[in-house]
């Protein structure tokens, strides 16, 4: 069998391959600069960051499938960042208050003959009108360090979400679906008989 790769640190992919039946062989997360480029669009952005991530670790295991994901959220044309302390994540909370935002997931795959394939998931999410009190808890907890958008559906920020209109996955990290079908499409057999 030809064993899978996930081009990323990310536990909560980790989990929700997991959740379908994949396990990958190895974990080997890309260091790249995920710095958007001036005036580049949320979707170019996750679509770019995918596939340098793939990229880059598919030099590492020719002959492997490798999977690489990135999960960009924005509001507007505006891409709401990974906060990189609490000020930045009461910024971005207050930013989606109230208001609709989309979670932009990009997968690329690498298939063992070196073919690569992607594709772009949108989900719309929209939130409640939050209270100071209600982002200053959730900033207190932490549980916004290392989310796009500051925020993490799987956890307490579920209770700010009025509606989800796409992949529920796509929001925590991954869409699953989508991924399941582009691999399987691609000759990979989910149940691990190749």
């Amino acid at each position: 069998m030809i064993s899978l790769v996930l081009a990323s640190a990310s536990p909560r992919r980790l989990d929700l391959l997991g959740q379908v039946g994949i396990v990958p062989a190895a974990v080997d997360p890309a260091d790249i600069d995920e710095t958007p480029r001036k005036n580049e669009l949320p979707v170019k952005l996750a679509e770019r960051l995918a596939q340098q991530k793939l990229l880059e670790v598919l030099s590492r295991h020719n002959g492997s499938w490798v999977l690489a994901a990135d999960t960009v959220v924005a509001c507007g044309r505006r891409v709401v960042p990974k906060p990189e302390d609490e000020a930045e994540a009461r910024r971005s909370l207050m930013l989606l208050s109230g208001r609709r935002h989309r979670v932009i997931g990009a997968v690329a795959v690498a298939t063992p003959s070196g073919d690569i394939h992607d594709r772009i998931v949108s989900t719309a999410v929209v939130f409640k009108r939050l209270h100071e009190k209600e982002v200053d808890r959730y900033v207190d907890s932490g549980e916004w360090r290392d989310k796009a958008g500051g925020y993490a559906v799987q956890g307490m920020a579920v209770r700010f979400v009025r509606s989800i209109n796409g992949s529920y996955s796509n929001i925590v990290g991954l869409p699953l679906f989508e991924t399941c079908g582009m691999l399987e499409g691609l000759g990979y057999k989910i149940d691990g008989s190749e």
